[in-house]
């Protein structure tokens, strides 16, 4: 066959799951032909990729097509023994697990603990059999906050959510975030031994705020440089004049939101009928912009964006144009 059939969504997650975390690089390497043809790679492209025989391809897809996902596994055949029982596997996890960021302390530990020697590898190995992947570690905030705080402001949210629901007034969530030459790194398809670069460099800042609803109706201000009380209060005079409702705003702890001069204004927009709702300290995900803000940075903003100050203004607004329209997001 040239090509294997069209892959079902469900074939293509398995295949990019063997592709990048299965143990065996033969797996990984038939997974990986089988996708690329899925792209209309030829045989022989692929053959010349992987640096192999037409019939080492050919072969691989007919495996494929008689046994499907079981056929990228090699037949069980004679060899030594583990270097570790599973339970001696399983030690070596716990000593791994309680020092992540080092293989060599876990080495230590179960050789101190088995008796047996193994290589860096065969721990790599051990963990991925194991479903564990070397992967950047993320920060977070959840340590720092209050849960009960945390806890009651998500339940006043739900209810001021319903309240909209039932017509009895609009909810708005608002943040501010910013935007310059050295670009948020995505990840992206690449060609096998090639790697997409991005410009990067200093810049001045473009700074968006912006005040969004769970329908995507979107109101946003772009200011080059330095954002202060007085903009956001700005931002806010002008879109209390906009509202035909009673109009909640989630707004975060951010100096710019609790300064004396912001809060001096809170009644005048309260008269309007624009109420403020305050989220705990390190609450992000409350705020429902956030992701708005990734997905701008990580999916919609084009990479042509980085090219020059004036490109990167361009496909900003391009953007925040088609926020609503071109551009959606279905809140859960």
């Amino acid at each position: 066959m040239k090509y294997i059939p069209q892959l079902s969504l469900e074939d293509k997650e398995k295949l990019n799951s063997l592709f990048k975390y299965h143990a065996s690089h033969l797996v990984r390497r038939r997974a990986h032909m089988l996708l690329l043809s899925s792209e209309k790679f030829s045989i022989s492209n692929i053959a010349r990729i992987y640096q192999v025989h037409r019939d080492t391809v050919s072969n691989t897809f007919g495996r494929w097509k008689k046994y499907g996902i079981d056929g990228l596994d090699d037949a069980p055949r004679s060899g030594r023994p583990p270097s570790l029982s599973e339970k001696e596997e399983d030690e070596a996890i716990d000593f791994l697990k309680k020092d992540p960021r080092s293989i060599k302390k876990a080495l230590i530990a179960t050789r101190e603990k088995t008796g047996k020697e193994i290589s860096q590898w065969t721990m790599k190995r051990i963990a991925r059999k194991k479903t564990m992947r070397w992967k950047r570690m993320r920060k977070s905030t959840k340590g720092k906050r209050n849960a009960v705080a945390f806890q009651q402001a998500k339940e006043e949210i739900a209810a001021l959510q319903t309240s909209e629901d039932q017509g009895e007034l609009d909810l708005r969530y608002f943040d501010e975030t910013g935007f310059n030459l050295v670009p948020e790194v995505p990840y992206a398809w690449q060609e096998v031994g090639k790697t997409i670069s991005i410009p990067s460099k200093m810049s001045k800042r473009i700074n968006v705020l912006a005040f969004l609803s769970r329908t995507q109706e979107f109101d946003a201000t772009t200011v080059i440089g330095r954002v202060d009380s007085a903009t956001v209060v700005a931002v806010f005079d002008e879109f209390s004049l906009t509202i035909k409702k009673k109009t909640v705003v989630v707004i975060d702890n951010a100096s710019v939101h609790t300064s004396t001069r912001f809060k001096q204004n809170i009644k005048k927009w309260e008269k309007r009928g624009l109420f403020l709702k305050y989220l705990p300290t390190y609450s992000p995900e409350l705020n429902l912009i956030e992701i708005l803000w990734r997905f701008i940075k990580y999916k919609w903003l084009d990479l042509i964006a980085y090219s020059s100050f004036k490109k990167l203004n361009e496909e900003i607004q391009k953007v925040l144009e088609g926020i609503g329209s071109k551009y959606q997001i279905t809140f859960a």
